[in-house]
């Protein structure tokens, strides 16, 4: 008998295991989580009001209920539609009041039931239900599956600490297959699906079968977990027993007065490297070469191999990175306040920072960001740089490639050599301090190759997104995730880049600035710094618009500024002497002072000396280090019709002087109408560019050698305020050209006003400010003769008094071969 203990209520007795008849309905207790089986004992936690208010009214009539267990766990009150159509009849056998308001059951199972209809939801659930007993037959096969059953169950019951012993021997005394069934599937702990599918089985058979298979798979998971428990059981032990050796060791070493210098530096390294969260496959590495380090005495070869190699792998930055500070308005004020202009370049970290901020930080997207500068010296490439990684608040770190010819140089050497040490890569990391960094890669388009190896081919796996989370360096044998890092890389020119490095990069090329460009950038960048370099106070150095704008023009031709800083220098250390010397600084330094002070004009416009004959005339010129004016001089005397070429001119340029005097020979009637097509069997033409210990190549000085023919043959002056570029074809069309911003800035260097230019590069303008625009001319032609029209001054008539008042081009006459 079991007693139901109530606040002064009455105790009732009930027998356990008793079958009372089943009333039509019962009310229905969703159960969570727990599937309730016939003949079992239940215990139970009730809380809910609607569940309460069922337990008081059961408690007070037969005390007999249905158990359904609950499809949807999470639902607080699950309805008809959330609930199993089979349960169990119930009778609440022991109730408890819990002070917090709570009651803890204890209901005894009876008969395996169905819902045939709901007939209520509230105040709780009640339903129409039929019995739905058990299919037993008594066969050989039955006996086996109790049997068979009876003897898994046993052995979980041994390995499963959470099921009592008692339980064990209740299991075996059972002998019956039904209540067996419904003993062990209680017991066990299965998903509700799966303890819903036991009950719901009415034959015992195919339901004994059914656990066999369950009872089958959790004895081979439960053996499996003793197996992995045994084995960390077995390492734990291992480690223990390691630890309490050495501590023995090292006490045994304490008394005898010994001290073990190996075994101390292995176990400083082991300690540091313990604090460093590294990869598995780097912690196998590390592990072993400490043991290693271990056995081997000080004096070993390579006791010191060993220790430098941990030493190196204890100095990187495997779990250091630093926070990126994504607040574009405060990245926005470094790059204005470090460099004026560079609106192109300031979009693009913008840019790159805008997408960290919307996904997160996440370090996926900055994959792919790999950034080259490229344009000429002075420009402010490599201090951009730094001052990404400002607003970033990222660790700086620059890499110079110039004149890197071992491969070694970036991936390092192997540990067999003498003398081993990892490459610049993973050197910079450890000067970095973070995994995180920005690397500045330095003029890359100087990297050369020899036997030694390919540094460029080397660096394709350092820039590859794809490739550089398991970049290898050769001393550390070890994969080190590089794709957190930004690279950003600087150079002169792309032709000396390969072509498969150049394809990984984005290409932000940087152009030279303009003379009002570099005024405010000597204004706000340039004096401020030459003054604290000297000694000066901002006072004492003080130069006006006018000074700077003759220092730019007289004393620097240059697409950068560097040379201009050197000049501003100059001027400063003699202001510095003055001021030294116990002078007082004469007020602001004007044009004529700054040129009182830095000596000679170093540079003159020569355009108009220059073109003052026939067969000068100007072109536009790209380099390496900017853009730049070069001027293609013809003549002409007699010989044998051969055509010399001079200047240090490459293969396409000599082409390009071949095509210009070819056209001008098909077209020598009409340009020149007074020579005989004969003229050129009996007279040379020379085609000079001057400088000639500099090379020159490439196709864009073809326009400009055909007006320098045109200029000779016809006698007409090439305006001396026209520069041009373009590549002429046979047939007299203009093809485009690249680098006109480049150009157009030479061409304000030397004063010029008016650009002829092929027509296909008018869109390339809008790269030039808007203030140098206004200021030339560009005038964009399609074929030679707009290009002629447009830079040559008129003919100048040698008999004005025709009648009919045709044009007459002045006679050339050529020059006498000497002799």
């Amino acid at each position: 008998m079991i007693d139901v203990v109530s606040d002064g209520s009455a105790a009732r007795e009930v027998e356990v295991g008793m079958r009372a008849e089943l009333p039509p309905a019962l009310p229905v207790l969703p159960l969570r989580e727990t599937v309730p089986f016939p003949d079992t004992l239940t215990p139970l936690a009730i809380g809910q009001e609607r569940s309460v208010q069922l337990i008081n009214d059961v408690l007070a009539g037969n005390r007999m209920l249905v158990m359904l267990a609950s499809r949807q766990p999470d639902l607080e009150e699950p309805g008809p539609s959330e609930l199993y159509d089979v349960g169990v009849v119930g009778v609440v056998a022991r109730m408890l009041k819990v002070p917090d308001g709570t009651l803890r059951l204890l209901v005894q199972g009876a008969q395996r039931v169905r819902v045939d209809r709901w007939t209520s939801e509230e105040p709780y659930l009640v339903a129409q239900i039929s019995e739905q007993p058990d299919v037993v037959e008594e066969t050989p096969e039955l006996t086996a599956l109790m049997r068979n059953v009876q003897q898994t169950f046993s052995q979980i019951v041994e390995a499963v600490p959470y099921l009592p012993e008692e339980l064990q021997i209740a299991v075996a005394n059972v002998e019956e297959a039904s209540a067996l069934s419904h003993l062990i599937s209680g017991s066990l702990r299965l998903p509700t699906e799966q303890k819903q599918e036991l009950l719901e089985e009415t034959n015992v058979a195919r339901r004994l079968r059914r656990l066999t298979e369950v009872l089958a798979r959790e004895l081979e998971v439960i053996s499996i977990g003793t197996e992995i428990q045994s084995q960390v059981q077995h390492e734990m032990d291992r480690t223990q027993r390691e630890f309490v050796l050495r501590q023995q060791l090292k006490a045994i070493q304490e008394e005898l007065g010994e001290f073990d210098e190996s075994a101390a530096e292995a176990n400083e390294l082991r300690e540091q490297l313990a604090g460093i969260d590294l990869p598995e496959e780097v912690r196998k590495q590390v592990d072993r070469e400490l043991g290693r380090l271990e056995n081997l005495p000080p004096a070993a070869a390579e006791h010191g191999v060993i220790r430098t190699y941990l030493e190196w792998i204890a100095s990187l930055p495997w779990d250091t990175s630093t926070q990126d500070n994504l607040d574009l308005e405060h990245a926005r004020e470094v790059l204005d306040e470090d460099h004026y202009g560079l609106e192109q370049v300031k979009d693009r970290i913008l840019e790159f920072l805008a997408v960290r901020k919307l996904t997160g930080g996440r370090d996926s997207v900055s994959r792919g960001a790999i950034l080259s500068f490229v344009g000429p010296p002075g420009v402010g490439k490599t201090s951009l740089g730094k001052s990404i990684a400002r607003a970033l608040e990222r660790e700086f770190e620059r890499i110079s490639a110039g004149g890197v010819r071992d491969e070694a140089e970036i991936r390092g050497h192997r540990r067999t050599y003498i003398g081993a040490m990892p490459g610049t890569i993973i050197r910079a990391l450890r000067d970095a301090g973070s995994n995180n960094p920005l690397f500045m890669i330095d003029e890359i388009d100087k990297m050369g190759s020899d036997f030694r190896g390919d540094p460029a081919s080397a660096m394709l796996e350092v820039l590859d997104p794809e490739q550089n989370q398991n970049f290898r360096d050769h001393y550390l044998d070890l994969p080190f995730d590089l794709s957190r890092v930004m690279f950003i890389t600087t150079a002169n020119t792309l032709d000396t880049i390969p072509g498969p490095l150049r394809d990984r990069m984005e290409t932000i090329e940087i152009a030279g600035y303009t003379s009002d460009e570099k005024l405010q950038i000597a204004k706000r960048y340039l004096l401020p710094r030459q003054a604290e370099r000297n000694g000066l106070k901002r006072s004492q150095l003080r130069i006006t618009d006018a000074a700077l704008r003759a220092v730019i023009a007289d004393y620097t031709r240059e697409a950068g500024v560097r040379e201009l800083e050197r000049q501003i220098g100059a001027i400063a250390r003699k202001v510095a002497r003055e001021v030294a010397e116990g002078g007082t600084p004469k007020g602001s330094i004007g044009a004529a002072r700054a040129r009182e002070l830095l000596g000679r004009q170093r540079y003159h416009s020569e355009t108009k000396r220059r073109t003052r004959l026939p067969g000068v005339a100007t072109g536009l010129a790209w380099t390496p280090v900017g853009g730049d004016v070069l001027f293609i001089e013809a003549q002409a005397f007699e010989g044998e019709g051969k055509l010399q070429i001079t200047g240090q001119l490459g293969e396409v340029m000599k082409e390009s002087a071949q095509a210009a005097l070819s056209y001008v020979r098909g077209h020598l009637t009409r340009i020149a109408p007074e020579l005989e097509p004969s003229w050129f069997k009996t007279h040379d033409i020379h085609i000079h560019v001057p400088a000639g210990a500099i090379p020159k190549d490439g196709p864009s000085a073809g326009i400009t050698m055909a007006t320098a023919l045109v200029s000779l043959l016809s006698g007409r002056h090439v305006r001396d305020d026209v520069a041009m570029t373009g590549e002429m074809t046979l047939t007299g069309q203009v093809l485009p050209i690249g680098g006109l911003k480049d150009k157009a800035l030479a061409a304000q260097r030397n004063g010029i006003t008016t650009i002829i230019a092929p027509e296909l590069n008018e869109p390339d303008t809008d790269e030039i400010p808007e203030h140098l625009r206004k200021k030339l001319n560009f005038r964009f032609v399609g074929e030679i003769d707009e290009v002629l029209a447009a830079a040559l001054e008129p003919a100048v008539p040698a008999d004005a008094s025709g009648d009919n008042g045709d044009r007459v081009y002045a006679q050339i006459t050529p020059m006498s071969n000497p002799r």
